[in-house]
């Protein structure tokens, strides 16, 4: 064969990607203890053993009953997200830090009845000249 290469089940591949390969399929990826950390900040697994469900499904409820007002629903999404980190299913933060503080609490919250839109606005049609930008 070509120096540097070596035939593998027909195929021709370079002869320092054949040793890696040989290497990785040789380790034994079994053996020692694995450690399972809590998932970093903005990462959200599925809670495949639906320990959290309960708690979801009632804020999802909440969520309809109120239309989607969430400062309604606000007790549930805290529960929920408390339950999530509970089971490790997200990072521990303070709750009051992501928002569940009395200060940051929503007392009075009115639906948008979007008056702008039916009068014709269109969100960016008032911009003129060439745009510029990192999407432009």
């Amino acid at each position: 064969g070509v120096a540097g290469f070596v035939r593998v089940h027909n195929t021709t591949i370079n002869k320092e990607a054949h040793d890696t390969i040989f290497k990785m399929a040789s380790m034994n990826f079994s053996s020692g203890k694995q450690f399972v950390k809590p998932p970093q900040r903005g990462i959200f697994p599925l809670d495949h053993d639906a320990e959290c469900k309960p708690k979801m499904q009632k804020y999802l409820e909440c969520l309809k009953g109120e239309k989607q007002q969430h400062n309604k629903c606000r007790e549930l999404s805290k529960d929920y997200l408390q339950c999530r980190m509970d089971n490790e299913l997200m990072a521990k933060e303070n709750l009051d830090e992501m928002g569940f503080s009395e200060d940051t609490r929503i007392t009075e919250a009115r639906e948008y009845d979007k008056s702008k839109e039916k009068e014709g606005y269109v969100a960016g049609k008032h911009i003129k000249g060439k745009l510029t930008g990192w999407l432009w």
